[in-house]
């Protein structure tokens, strides 16, 4: 048997525009829901942020919440936690770490009802560090998905390997970056996915395998790809299904290894079966504890050598990355003690703003489109940064009017205009590179 796990991954900031929130839905989000309705033994496990079901909520768009939620309820889609915003995990403290995690389930809960109950997490970008085992595991997830690229062990397609913390065990599957990558820049077709399936397999007995990707890859970023692609693999796996399942029935019928392999002969073995990814839990046996590689899923094997584990969001030879970096460490702090002063409502209305405003400052975006590598966006950089001035411009309101000695005050304000500073060299960066 082939066990074929399929991941989408739908996330949309929650500073995006209406126009185009609208133009991704219904050439993604709408034609994936409607797919999946119409083929009734297709599965798959998503990971939704909950910036994106917030926004979905807000404009309108609750027609796709509510297909997912239908699906999940008939068991033929399992969610995944993550953190709100898209946050880089390992690049955020703890604490962050764990408030992210717990919004994305409040708002995903109350939107989804009790079918958002996850098993398993989705860091965003993938993007892993030992730093963020404890928060995954602390939020009552059982297992993580990471890149291939993570895996420091031979690779792993018969056996579930986990992550070990104290006397808790956290499992970690890992996608196959090949193919995943494939499917995601159309190099592939259904066919040659399914053959390349069958390859993988060599001599084996019973494999697994991991795909995921954006959900837009289908009919946004390649148009008519969930039905050139997705449905073709789900219609060639499913009368395979049909049998699998016709021989587990058989098999509750007979008594003897002798009668369950004679019938399964006459009737054809099955060969690939889709699973959600918490479905593996009970399919492939357990292999070994070990430490992944500190990487993301568009970290390439000489990134890790290089000690560059997360190139998009904070490449260590990326000056734009670090002057953001240093804003959002200044905006944080500044958070933090406006959040300590706040002893009246006065300074609460303006402490509680920046705290929300950056819990979506510490979205991945801002960087991502700063990587240059390729991606180049310098208003999105901008946005981004314009979030945090934001953080900073009300977190010093509540501090200038709390009762903090006036050197105190006098301190921040210094603070106020290294932030100051700051924003000035990114937007020279971006000047001189736009």
């Amino acid at each position: 048997m082939i066990y074929w796990a399929p991941l989408l991954h739908f996330y949309q900031p929650s500073t995006q525009v209406h126009w185009v929130l609208r133009k991704v839905c219904n050439e993604s989000y709408r034609p994936l829901v409607k797919l999946f309705h119409e083929l009734p033994n297709a599965k798959v496990t998503v990971n939704i942020n909950a910036s994106l079901t917030e926004l979905l909520d807000e404009h309108g768009m609750s027609d796709v919440i509510d297909g997912l939620r239908d699906l999940a309820e008939k068991g033929r889609l399992e969610f995944t936690g993550s953190g709100k915003y898209h946050p880089v995990l390992p690049l955020i403290n703890q604490d962050e770490m764990m408030r992210q995690i717990e919004l994305n389930h409040q708002t995903n809960r109350q939107l989804f009802g009790k079918s958002y109950s996850p098993q398993g997490f989705f860091p965003p970008e993938m993007c892993y560090s030992r730093d963020i085992v404890k928060p995954i595991l602390d939020t009552g997830h059982k297992w993580v998905i990471l890149s291939g690229v993570a895996c420091p062990v031979e690779w792993p397609n018969d056996v579930i390997h986990d992550i070990s913390l104290g006397r808790q065990r956290l499992v970690v599957f890992f996608r196959d970056d090949i193919v995943s990558n494939k499917i995601s820049f159309r190099t592939v077709d259904a066919a040659g996915f399914l053959d390349q399936l069958r390859q993988l397999r060599g001599e084996q007995k019973d494999i697994y395998v991991i795909t995921a990707m954006d959900a837009e890859t289908f009919g946004h970023h390649i148009k008519n790809w969930e039905k050139l692609f997705l449905k073709e693999v789900y219609e060639a796996i499913e009368p395979i299904e049909a049998v699998s399942r016709g021989v587990k029935q058989l098999q509750r019928l007979v008594d003897t290894q002798k009668e369950i392999f004679s019938i399964s002969e006459k009737i054809g073995k099955p060969e690939i079966e889709v699973v959600t990814i918490s479905q593996l839990l009970e399919l492939v046996p357990h292999g070994q504890s070990l430490e992944p590689r500190s990487s993301s899923w568009s970290t390439t094997v000489d990134d890790i050598k290089d000690g560059n584990p997360y190139p998009l969001w904070r490449s260590k030879d990326n000056v734009l990355h670090q002057l953001q970096w240093q804003h959002m460490k200044l905006a944080t702090e500044m958070t933090y003690k406006a959040m300590k002063v706040a002893t009246t409502n006065s300074i609460k209305y303006y402490s509680d703003i920046a705290r929300t405003l950056l819990d979506q400052a510490l979205q991945s975006d801002q960087f991502w489109w700063g990587s240059r590598r390729p991606m180049w966006d310098i208003n999105l950089v901008s946005q981004g940064l314009m979030q945090q001035r934001e953080v900073v411009l009300n977190a010093y309101k509540a501090i200038k009017m709390s009762d903090l000695s006036e050197d105190e005050k006098t301190e921040y304000y210094y603070r106020v205009i290294a932030g100051r500073d700051i924003r000035s060299k990114i937007t020279d960066q971006l000047l001189l590179y736009g």
